[in-house]
């Protein structure tokens, strides 16, 4: 049965948008614009790290990464995320958010910084500089994940919570694309003022001595945005839900909310204490009340990330290999080393104004109208045809008259992925969860899609190399090429949209309506939930 709720809880689910509304979403955006400036930018450079650190000036093609640092200088940041996923997100739930926000940021802006000062006698020892660093850029990064999603949904009105946590996310375009136009603005500087030979005309003039600048730069400019907003991150208030809910705090939840919200508010400490006494807000993670609750929501949001994140960060970090494969980046013999930088910063930039940003921007602006199951449902499903269409007539799109419609159609995968599940596997977890599990099941949510991610980013670098030898990368075993690895991400995107189903739908809603928090008890013969929480609505 439902209850009252809280008055200072009704006033935020009433609110409209007003300004503290868009600046939490600058003010959490930003380190979501870090985020994924910091672990796409990667993708950018490596191939310069193989031509500076790794060419042998005797063979015919420029140098690359050994498999295993090339393996590990991707993948380090994403193991760190996972990690900082799972530590920051149940230590938001025990401290609360607003305590530990501020040093997930102070470990993104050092470790930024710190990366791009990477030193070593020798390359083993610079990339095992530059693994360290990105994997404590990583472990911050991870922490922003679900404490950026929970104060963004306990900050939210209910009528448009799903759009303010969706443009939260929607910043990660914006990193993606940053960090291919700093890229580009980078490798043109240096290009123009060092000019270069192609690898196949002069091996050992085509990388100049300065290029060892390039990367580091581009590496380093990610601390620039996090930096911008520290001080705000920190003037932020604890938010109400946390510190009336979880603190049982009434009174300094009402002081908080009603600066905020300028109106007067109730602390009603009475209720509080009440509701602290409701078997609803006492089962802990582990419980079988919250199994039978919520445990096939919490398998629905992570086997739905772990799904996308194999797909999305295959196709992200690796673009350039598929698009070297179809022929729209040269050769790279046919470059020196700072033009290849440029050409593989152009294709990201294109995909990432063209569809990865629009994507992210479609799903703020409909997600509160068609909600979150029927965007997640459509994105696995067009990203799934979208991949077999690609894999299928493979050889048909290397052929150099039809490479415009291979890039169209692996753009439209962009597109799906963020107007579609890429967004809402972000949105949900912050909504259907209690407020005292919140980020620690978000961050639970969040670790299975980087434990995808790592997945598709050490399983793609292996799987996409061609079998035939002379066009693989030096040191690779023979994969199963980039046709099949495609067909591979099509059935998991395939998977993906099944598991949807168990996800439950929270458009409308009060976040203690969804989790549970509203109702007055559990059943007394079972401890069970109401029936419609045990449903799997969608």
């Amino acid at each position: 049965m439902a209850r009252e709720q809280l008055q200072v809880l009704d006033a935020l689910d009433a609110a409209k948008t007003q300004l503290y509304h868009f600046t939490a979403i600058v003010i959490a955006g930003m380190g979501f614009f870090t985020d994924a400036y910091d672990l796409f930018s990667i993708s950018l450079v490596t191939r310069l790290l193989g031509r500076i650190y790794y060419t042998n000036f005797a063979a015919p093609k420029p140098g690359t990464l050994p498999p295993r640092v090339s393996s590990s200088v991707t993948g380090v940041a994403l193991v760190g995320t996972l990690m900082g996923q799972l530590f920051f997100g149940w230590l938001g739930d025990k401290m609360g958010r607003k305590k530990v926000y501020g040093v997930t940021l102070i470990l993104m802006i050092v470790c930024s910084l710190a990366s791009g000062l990477s030193f070593g006698a020798t390359p083993k020892g610079v990339m095992a500089t530059l693994c360290f660093f990105r994997f404590w850029l990583g472990f911050g990064i991870g922490g922003d994940y679900p404490l950026s999603a929970t104060i963004m949904s306990e900050y939210a009105n209910k009528r448009t919570r799903g759009a303010f946590i969706a443009a939260v996310f929607a910043m990660q375009g914006f990193g993606i694309l940053t960090s291919g136009v700093v890229a580009l603005i980078v490798s043109v500087a240096f290009d123009h003022a060092y000019g270069a030979p192609a690898y196949e005309d002069n091996p050992a003039a085509s990388t100049v001595p300065q290029a060892d600048y390039i990367w580091r730069i581009i590496l380093m400019f990610g601390a620039v945005p996090a930096a911008l907003t520290f001080y705000w991150r920190m003037k932020m208030p604890e938010t109400a839900r946390y510190t009336a809910l979880v603190a049982k705090n009434a009174k300094q939840a009402a002081q908080d909310m009603a600066k905020v919200l300028n109106v007067d508010l109730d602390p009603e400490e009475e209720k509080v204490e009440k509701l602290a006494q409701k078997p609803t807000n006492n089962f802990g993670l582990f419980s079988k009340q919250f199994l039978r609750r919520h445990g096939l929501h919490l398998l629905g949001t992570t086997t739905t990330w772990f799904l996308l994140d194999i797909a999305f960060y295959s196709n992200n970090l690796f673009q350039k290999d598929i698009f070297s494969a179809i022929g729209w980046i040269p050769p790279a013999k046919e470059m020196n080393a700072v033009h290849e930088v440029f050409r593989v910063a152009k294709a990201q930039t294109l995909i990432a104004l063209f569809a990865t940003v629009p994507g992210y921007w479609f799903t703020v602006l409909l997600i509160d109208v068609i909600g979150r199951f029927a965007i997640q449902l459509m994105g696995f499903f067009f990203m799934t045809v979208f991949m077999f269409a690609l894999a299928i007539p493979y050889d048909h799109w290397t052929i150099k008259k039809n490479r415009i419609g291979f890039v169209v159609m692996y753009s439209l995968t962009f597109f799906f992925a963020n107007f579609g599940p890429n967004a809402t596997t972000f949105v949900v977890p912050a909504e259907i969860f209690p407020a005292r599990l919140r980020s620690t099941c978000h961050g639970i949510s969040a670790a299975a899609g980087k434990a995808g991610a790592i997945v598709g980013a050490f399983g793609f670098l292996y799987a996409a190399q061609p079998k035939d030898p002379s066009k693989r990368d030096a040191g690779y075993p023979a994969g199963i090429g980039v046709k099949y690895s495609l067909v591979v991400l099509g059935c998991v995107n395939a998977l993906g949209l099944l598991f949807t189903f168990l996800v439950p739908e929270p458009k409308g809603k009060s976040l203690e309506e969804l989790s549970g928090e509203n109702e007055d008890d559990v059943d007394e013969p079972t401890g069970q939930a109401p029936t419609a929480h045990r449903t799997v609505p969608v």
